[in-house]
């Protein structure tokens, strides 16, 4: 298959929670990978400043504030507001003290839930440009975002990057590392991947989806796909694959896939005209 020729403008970075803390445990954080991630992150932001943009999943803190919600309440995902804030501020504080300039950035402060918009979401585009530029590095999550009739929507940080695609205005390519190394063909415990997902036509992909865990609020793995490949129908070009602390360094996905290590298994999900 024909791999894109240029790398991208900018490059739009979620790890999942699920590879720094476990969903069951409340309050779960494992320091020394949540320190390792940090460290290849913090690498990436001084490596290219102005390019880079962080989407921290909620792990255990975020998944636990959106189980059991009262479905009459219009105000009930509320709790998600502060847990994932508590998320990205241990990100924001890891960042700093190796010498990054990183800001958290509220999604709901810049974008509401607008059914009226072709991609359901308004969204400010200068908080996010204004920061790039400043060659600051924004640290988001998943968020709750206001509705027309004043109640709450919880986006999850995998549905994130469909914003931000849009309020970047370019074509950036998007990275969701987890803790599987693509769409698993084979499932639960397999290594083989679907390498290309037709954004377009996805159809097919679905089918090697399976169940989520019952401490999984976001949907699992057809949560990631329906967010990627929303992102890739706005033109971004996407990734799924596993998160590993123990690299050198994530300086190979800001690079045309071509260049990648050849061993590195994921599934790419991006249009057909771009594939």
């Amino acid at each position: 298959m024909t791999r894109t020729a240029q790398p991208p403008g900018s490059l739009v970075l979620k790890i999942g929670g699920s590879l720094f803390s476990d969903k069951s445990r409340p309050g779960s954080l494992d320091e020394k990978v949540f320190a390792s991630y940090a460290a290849l992150v913090a690498d990436l932001a001084r490596a290219y400043p102005g390019r880079i943009v962080l989407v921290t999943g909620g792990g255990a803190f975020g998944h636990g504030a959106l189980r059991g919600l009262d479905p009459d309440d219009p105000f009930a995902p509320l709790p998600f507001v502060q847990a994932t804030a508590g998320v990205r501020w241990r990100w924001v504080s890891a960042l700093t003290d190796m010498g990054v300039r990183a800001l958290p950035l509220q999604l709901g402060a810049f974008s509401t839930v607008d059914p009226t918009h072709p991609h359901g979401v308004a969204v400010a585009e200068e908080p996010l440009k204004a920061l790039l530029a400043a060659g600051v590095l924004p640290v988001l999550s998943g968020d709750c975002l206001l509705r027309p009739d004043g109640s709450l929507e919880a986006f999850s940080s995998d549905r994130t990057p469909e914003v931000l695609v849009r309020a970047l205005g370019t074509a950036p390519r998007v990275v969701t590392l987890t803790d599987v190394p693509g769409v698993l063909t084979g499932g639960p415990g397999s290594d083989d991947v679907l390498e290309l997902i037709d954004a377009h036509h996805p159809e097919d992909a679905y089918r090697y989806v399976w169940k989520e865990s019952e401490w999984d609020a976001s949907g699992a793995m057809q949560g990631k796909l329906d967010a990627l490949v929303a992102c890739a129908r706005q033109g971004a070009e996407c990734f799924i694959m596993r998160g590993d602390p123990g690299l050198a360094d994530l300086r190979h996905l800001t690079r045309p896939e071509g260049e990648w290590p050849g061993a590195l298994k994921r599934t790419r999900i991006a249009l057909r005209k771009e594939a």
